[in-house]
């Protein structure tokens, strides 16, 4: 009888998790880095495409290749790396914030700031609006749960150990933080909530959400997406409130200086989470 008999089924569990874990446990701290991630995210992809001028369309290519650059690293990796993780989930944040942008403004007035003709290099958005925008991506991260749930694939992030799974989770990934960009902007521009306004109503409702996690009835999976997708908005209207102009209700510190100051915490609190994993796996199982 060969050792593998005597093992049980969570024994498995637990191997299997050891060896193939590529995605971190979802605690405080996780949520912190994430919308620490989001918030740079927006002010970095604004910094690109309307500091510098590149322009919407051509920041968003870009973008889309750094985030295919950190995703394979990522993917290619054999388990959980903080710096490569939160390098995935910052690039989705930078790509999504443009590919926003690019979807749902255009050339028009009320998307240019005062003295400028266009919104940068290369074509000037689509112009969709936010509601035609949001309701696009909706479908989209919809589209990709239907096919997430069809190949078996478990939605519990903790639990994901194959390649489909991952890849799966990236895409979801990438499409709620471009939703969650979406969501950010209407509520800074279109609301009348402001940036403050904003990041307080995103903040009130993943209060909400936090409660709900105690409710059994309420599968933490479900809240988990929900939160993910929030923290996205919550990132957009803090960093619109750090850059914007005061006479718009920010605080004017622009996309350069508030980029450089959240890419020092950011790469603080990756560090901290590597020594904690280093921690964690040095314990004996």
């Amino acid at each position: 009888m060969g050792q593998s008999e005597f093992l049980t089924s969570v024994d498995v569990a637990s191997e299997r998790r050891s060896v193939m874990k590529k995605l971190p446990e979802v605690t405080l701290a996780f949520w912190v880095m994430k919308i620490a991630a989001t918030t740079l995210g927006e002010t970095a992809g604004d910094l690109f495409s309307q500091t510098l001028r590149l322009g919407y369309f051509l920041t968003t290519i870009a973008l889309f290749l750094v985030f295919v650059l950190t995703l394979v690293v990522q993917l290619r990796s054999r388990r959980y790396n903080p710096f490569f993780y939160w390098t995935v989930i910052l690039s989705t944040s930078m790509a999504g914030t443009t590919m926003s942008d690019f979807m749902n403004r255009d050339a028009s007035a009320e998307y240019l700031t005062a003295g400028t003709s266009s919104l940068g290099r290369g074509p000037q958005g689509l112009g969709l609006g936010y509601p035609a925008g949001a309701a696009i991506l909706i479908s989209l991260l919809i589209a990709i749960f239907i096919v997430w749930k069809l190949t078996g694939q478990t939605f519990a992030t903790q639990d994901i150990v194959t390649f489909r799974g991952e890849a799966l989770f990236w895409s979801a990934i990438l499409v709620s933080n471009t939703l969650g960009t979406s969501m950010g902007d209407f509520l800074s521009d279109s609301s009348g909530l402001g940036y403050a306004g904003g990041a307080l109503l995103v903040t009130a409702l993943l209060a909400v959400l936090a409660v709900l996690m105690r409710v059994p009835a309420v599968p933490n999976v479900v809240l988990f997406w929900i939160a993910f997708v929030l923290t996205r908005p919550l990132g957009a209207t803090a960093g619109d409130f750090l850059t914007k102009p005061a006479a718009k209700g920010g605080l004017d510190l622009g996309t350069l200086g508030s980029s450089a100051v959240l890419l020092v915490v950011l790469l603080g609190l990756m560090a901290y989470a590597n020594v904690q994993e280093h921690r964690n796996t040095a314990q004996p199982s």
